[in-house]
């Protein structure tokens, strides 16, 4: 069982009181940066250090008169302060504190991210073992081709995490940037050393050029990767849901006890969590769109990004976080039904194996368009009487001249589609 994740973990960060943090921390390495180059002096900078702070309803107060967000933290926190508050946010503009603290926010988000994604392809790789050579049948355009393995799902579900996950840890090393730049990027005012210092602080690595802001393509990147991400969840949630079918029921959301399908049918449960699934996904994308849209600005800055900004981070980055902790209890949960695969599997009656048929047929010499002839007039024989592809095969004199009894039971075994299953897993790395 992987272990559950707090809900409130990822809501906290993007909580005004993380904010403010974020942007107090960039303000005290700034000054920090400043003090070693010999712009604060030290007794300015302890007094910084230790008395700096701020209150969130205090900050409301003054942004209600200002309305300006920045102009109000800075007030309050010079109230804590004092005089050596003047060396605070020297030099710098609003978007080297609030760009810097963005970067410090999505870093934090984007870090449980990853451990979302961890753990969702540890639980992945869990279930394609278990079912590594449980036989169900393939499906192209929804109708049945030929058999694959329930495993091969799981593992394909499973590389496709491994690799949202190394998109996830590339898209925080790419936000994980931050400037103090000044008003248009030039550093009139303060040295790059300066920004280099207080972002080794921060843990963040100095952009190599800005204008007034941090280029938006960086958090574009990062929230296309929380939509792929959800591309996939969409993906597993809409398979789940196809195989939940009456008609199929290979799969099932776990009911809960005291859990209701339906207001007006007692019979009903509904693939509920992956129809939710498959909603939020779209909000991901959507999402991105957005923050593709940001990424144009006027000149050296304008604001036009950041309301937008304002919504869409928190909400993706809750999103994404609750949605792949909603898919490990789902997974983990899933009622899967082996039995069933094989009746659906025998459904056809053995149509499944016409393309082994059509192959085996070419070995002999006969060409694939005469080869393809025999094979579905059988087919279509097998769709319309019911009877057994095999037993029409070996009542067609035409085809069943070629092959021995031996040849035949080859030609009608289940065999070839598990044998190569070891290899495709060691390929995935499972």
């Amino acid at each position: 069982m992987i272990a559950r994740y707090s809900r409130e973990e990822m809501s906290k960060i993007w909580e005004l009181q993380n904010r403010f943090q974020c942007m107090l921390d960039v303000e005290i390495a700034a000054c920090k940066a400043m003090n070693e180059l010999g712009i604060i002096p030290d007794e300015d900078l302890d007094i910084i250090v230790e008395r700096a702070d701020f209150d969130v309803e205090r900050i409301a107060e003054i942004e209600a008169i200002t309305k300006h967000d920045v102009i109000a933290f800075l007030t309050n926190v010079g109230e804590f302060v004092g005089p050596s508050s003047r060396w605070i946010h020297y030099g710098m503009t609003s978007s080297d504190v609030l760009d810097s603290a963005t970067s410090l926010q999505l870093r934090q988000a984007g870090e449980l991210i990853i451990r979302d994604l961890e753990k969702f392809s540890e639980v992945l790789k869990i279930k394609a073992r278990e079912y590594k050579f449980t036989l169900c049948i393939g499906r192209s355009h929804g109708i049945h081709a030929e058999p694959i393995t329930f495993g091969l799902k799981f593992a394909l579900w499973f590389d496709e995490m491994q690799r949202n996950l190394s998109r996830m840890e590339k898209a925080v090393e790419v936000i994980s940037v931050g400037q103090i730049s000044g008003a248009v990027g030039n550093y009139a005012h303060l040295s790059p050393e300066i920004e280099k210092i207080a972002c080794q602080y921060l843990d963040l690595k100095p952009v190599n050029i800005s204008t007034q802001v941090i280029q938006r393509d960086r958090i574009s990147e990062f929230m296309n990767t929380i939509a792929v991400i959800g591309t996939t969840i969409e993906k597993i949630s809409l398979e789940i849901r196809h195989l939940q079918r009456t008609e199929v029921l290979e799969v099932e959301e776990n009911f809960s006890k005291g859990q209701k399908g339906s207001s007006a049918m007692p019979h009903k449960r509904n693939p509920i969590v992956t129809e939710q699934m498959c909603g939020l996904a779209r909000l991901l994308r959507s999402n991105a769109m957005a923050a593709l849209e940001n990424n144009a600005l006027w000149h050296e800055r304008d604001i036009s990004h950041s309301s937008v900004e304002r919504i869409i981070l928190p909400d993706s980055t809750i999103l994404a976080n609750y949605m792949l902790n909603k898919m490990i209890l789902l997974i983990e949960n899933l009622l899967i039904y082996p039995e069933k695969m094989k009746q659906n599997l025998e459904l056809t009656n053995g149509l499944i194996f016409s393309q082994v048929l059509l192959l085996e047929l070419a070995k002999k010499g006969i060409s694939r368009e005469n080869a393809y002839t025999l094979v579905q007039r059988n087919a279509m024989l097998c769709w319309k009487t019911q009877q057994p592809f095999k037993e029409l095969i070996l009542q067609d004199e035409e085809v069943s001249k070629y092959f021995t009894e031996a040849e035949i039971e080859n030609i009608f075994s289940y065999d070839r589609y598990t044998e190569n299953v070891d290899y495709i897993f060691c390929r995935v790395g499972i």
